[in-house]
């Protein structure tokens, strides 16, 4: 893989960098389908299942408090991109206004185009876990999934979904479109989490 677009981390970054991935110099776009084209104006952010259903506009999410990140960012074809700079929300910030109830375990995140996948709710009610809508200071593109992305760090790149409009909330595990399509349930890097063992790989 390195060459033109991916090189291999040198001795300081080697530690930051999951087994089998490679440093990417640009920023890659990966998308399953078409890209959807979403104004801010027209956004809008629902949850429903086993929380109070709600719909936010792009202004009740611009009234929460901004933060700036800088997160290494793992996609599961075997690049990484480190130092990614964003702006976002913190998603403890946004469950602050919502009423979840007391059995939830797992998330749902659709998004606009009907792209979904699942993640637990250890694994998303955490600090460091954003809705991103800046990237390196600038609104972010839409084939990056603005105007709104959620950023989780620690698992690969799919679970971060793009384009996002809505968390659905269940009191057991659903699988989202990869999940369903042969990977891993949860994704961690460091561990390779690639792959459903179901599927044979």
């Amino acid at each position: 893989m390195p060459g033109k677009f991916f090189q291999k981390p040198n001795q300081t970054e080697s530690d930051r960098v999951p087994p089998g991935q490679h440093l990417a110099k640009g920023f890659p776009v990966l998308t399953y389908g078409a890209t959807p084209q979403v104004s801010t104006e027209d956004w809008e952010f629902r949850v429903w299942g086993s929380v109070k259903p709600i719909i936010f506009t792009w202004s009740d999410f611009m009234t929460l408090p901004q933060h700036e990140f800088t997160a290494d960012f793992h996609c599961v074809t075997r690049w990484s991109k480190l130092d990614v700079k964003w702006t976002g929300i913190k998603v403890v910030d946004f469950m602050d206004l919502i009423e979840v109830d007391s059995e939830a375990v797992h998330v749902m995140e659709h998004c606009y185009g009907g792209y979904t996948t699942n993640i637990s709710m250890e694994d998303f009610v955490r600090e460091e876990n954003f809705f991103a809508f800046k990237l390196f200071g600038e609104p972010l593109p839409a084939e990056h999934g603005g105007p709104m992305r959620l950023v989780v760090p620690h698992l690969y790149a799919w679970k971060s979904a793009k384009w996002i409009n809505g968390l659905e909330f269940f009191n057991h595990e659903e699988l989202g479109f990869w999940e369903r399509n042969g990977y891993h349930r949860r994704g961690e890097p460091w561990a390779e989490e690639r792959y459903s063992s179901a599927f044979g790989f």
